[in-house]
Formats: C-alpha cells, sequence, structure tokens
C-alpha cells in the first residue's frame, strides 16, 4: 500500500468513527428524551383520571422539573469528579446540591401545589416531606446516573473492538514501515565487504541484525515489552549504524533512572532514533552529532533526541517522514491522553521529546 492510499484508508476510518459517535450521541439524546416523555405522559394520565387536566399537569410538572434539574446536573458535573475517584468533593457538592434543590422545590411547591391542592402539606416543612423529596430526587439521580453506565458500557465495548482492530492494523503498517529497505541493503552491503576482508567486525554484524529482526518479527506484535528490551534493540541498531557510516561522529546514548522491567508499548523510541539518524549523519559532514537521553520511573518516560541537521536541508523536512506521522497515529492508540510528542526546530539542529504516562 503506497503512502498516499494509506494516509487516504486512515482519513475514511477517522472520518467513519467521527460519524459513528455522533450517531452514538443521538441515540443517547433520544433515549433520555424518550424516558421523560413516557414518564411525564404516565403520571398525568394517573393523576388526570382524578383531578383533573390542569391539575395534575401542575402536580406532575413542579416537582419533576427539579429532579430533571438535579439528576442531569449531576450526570454531567458530579459524575466526571466520582469517577475521578474525588470521593470528598463528591460527596460535599452532592450534599449542597441536594439542600439547594429540596429547599427551592418545597418553596416552589408551596406557591404552585398548595393553593390548588388546599392543603398544609406543601406549606409546612415536616420530617416526611423532605424525606420523600430526597428519595424522589435521589432515585431520578440513581436512575439517571445508571442509565449513564450502562450506555457507557455498551459504548466502551465497541469503542474497544474498533480500537484493537485499528491498533492491529496500526502496528501491522508500522513493522513494515520499520523494515528500511535502505538500512537493510546498507547493512548487508557492508556485511559483505566485511566478510571479505575477514574483518572480526563481520560476526557482530550478524549477530546484532540477526537480533534486530528478531526483536521486530517476534516481540514487537505484543502489547508491552520490557524497557531493558527495547533499549538492546536501539543500542543495536546504534552500532550497526555507527558501523555502516565511513566518518566518525558524535553519538550520545544517556539513560538515567530506569527499571528495565518497566512495561511500555514497543517500537515507540525507535523512529526517533531513525530520523536521527536520516537527517542528521551524513559521511560528507563531520561534525554530524545525535545525543539521545533516556529517563524513566514507575509513573512516566522522558525520551529525547537530539540531532544536528545535514547541509541545506530544511529542518521541516526532518518531521516530515512517514516514520514520524506513524509514531504519532501509534501514540494516540497506545496511549490516549497520556503523552506528549514535542518538536522544536532550529537552523542546525532538530529536537525531539517525548513523554509518556505509564
Amino acid at each position: 500500500m503506497s503512502i498516499k492510499n494509506h494516509e487516504m484508508s486512515m482519513l475514511w476510518a477517522s472520518l467513519g468513527r467521527i460519524k459513528e459517535i455522533g450517531t452514538v450521541k443521538r441515540n443517547i439524546v433520544f433515549l433520555h428524551i424518550a424516558f421523560w416523555l413516557v414518564f411525564f405522559a404516565f403520571k398525568f394520565a394517573d393523576y388526570s383520571t382524578n383531578i383533573g387536566y390542569s391539575r395534575a399537569a401542575t402536580l406532575v410538572v413542579v416537582p419533576n422539573t427539579f429532579n430533571i434539574v438535579a439528576a442531569y446536573i449531576h450526570y454531567f458535573f458530579l459524575l466526571p469528579v466520582l469517577l475521578q475517584s474525588k470521593w470528598p468533593h463528591y460527596f460535599l457538592i452532592l450534599l449542597g446540591m441536594l439542600a439547594i434543590i429540596i429547599w427551592t422545590r418545597g418553596y416552589t411547591e408551596s406557591i404552585f401545589l398548595g393553593e390548588i391542592f388546599q392543603t398544609n402539606y406543601y406549606n409546612t416543612w415536616t420530617t416526611g416531606r423532605i424525606l420523600s423529596m430526597l428519595f424522589g430526587t435521589g432515585s431520578f439521580i440513581l436512575f439517571i446516573a445508571m442509565l449513564r453506565f450502562t450506555v457507557d458500557r455498551f459504548v466502551l465495548e465497541g469503542q474497544k473492538k474498533a480500537l484493537e482492530n485499528e491498533k492491529l492494523n496500526a502496528e501491522l503498517n508500522y513493522l513494515k514501515a520499520q523494515i528500511n529497505p535502505h538500512f537493510l541493503f546498507n547493512t548487508l552491503h557492508n556485511l559483505n565487504y566485511l566478510t571479505q576482508v575477514k574483518s572480526e567486525q563481520a560476526s557482530e554484524v550478524i549477530i546484532k541484525l540477526s537480533n534486530i529482526m528478531r526483536y521486530m518479527i517476534y516481540e514487537s506484535n505484543k502489547t508491552y515489552v520490557a524497557l531493558g528490551r527495547e533499549i538492546n534493540y536501539i543500542r543495536d541498531y546504534l552500532d550497526l549504524e555507527s558501523i555502516r557510516l565511513n566518518n566518525a561522529f558524535s553519538l550520545k546514548f544517556n539513560i538515567d533512572n530506569i527499571d528495565p522491567e518497566t512495561q511500555i508499548a514497543p517500537l515507540l523510541l525507535i523512529p526517533l532514533v531513525e530520523n536521527a539518524f536520516k537527517h542528521g549523519v551524513s559521511d560528507r559532514q563531520p561534525d554530524s552529532k545525535i545525543e539521545i537521553s533516556l529517563k524513566c520511573d514507575k509513573k512516566s518516560l522522558h525520551f529525547q533526541v537530539v540531532n544536528s541537521l545535514k547541509s541545506n536541508q530544511l529542518a521541516e523536512e526532518a518531521e516530515s517522514g512517514f516514520g514520524l506521522r506513524n509514531l504519532k497515529h501509534r501514540l494516540s492508540l497506545s496511549y490516549p491522553g497520556a503523552h506528549s510528542l514535542q518538536i522544536e526546530k532550529t537552523d542546525k539542529e532538530f529536537i525531539a521529546d517525548l513523554s509518556l504516562k505509564l
């Protein structure tokens, strides 16, 4: 598949997901509207047989207006607080909201319902009345919340399946992109030369190339791999590129504070390294440099690659490759909302800065 066709297929897939999300949201809105219409119609029909249409409408609309307000304040504003596990904040806000809703509802009912039904029930504050209002409002709050959890569960399952399929396709395309024909050709060419001159480096190249291919074929299809194995893969790649290039260049790979057993998605770091070699190192440019740093703890990972730019090369070209576009797509799949990829360009340097929340 050409890059253009690949981009077009991804565009159509994205448009399909947007249309799907819009349809789901419309269905949820219709579900809520249908519930309230059925509820109001049922209560109105029940009351109107005994107290008439006008008073029945007032009896249904006045208290349930406050139930609707309370239910959807909870739905849109309090549930997100609860889902973030901020229990103290949630209960404090909930109690405050219920106090305001109950007081306002009681006062409004005394104005509209007290005169219509000629009873002191709506004009006095008793424990029974307060508990009745709390129970009614609380029931609707709970029901609407459960409706959200139920719908979200179905939506989440659908999104999970779509995400798994999309992630699989993205990873397969990424693997194809990783097998760089130019890199393999140059490595094999150098290997042939080293074999002819019976250099001791020949066996080293074979071993490292074998390690790289084994990792790409057997490890990269896993959801997560140990950070230590990813680092070994990068080291082998750096060694092969160093052997391939004729002129010496400045190469630094600094690793600080890492746990090699930390789990990360495979092949997320190497595209930045490949991009640095592609755009930053040349046999015709003796002052080339690549500086790589990796820091990681239990909660986050920080990976930075700084490379010089080849002479007469625009900095924008350094981020125009398929590898970086593919990386951005994989990050959105593997670490949604938990990653940051910052690109900084100067006349002489290209800086790629990747952060992950683990």
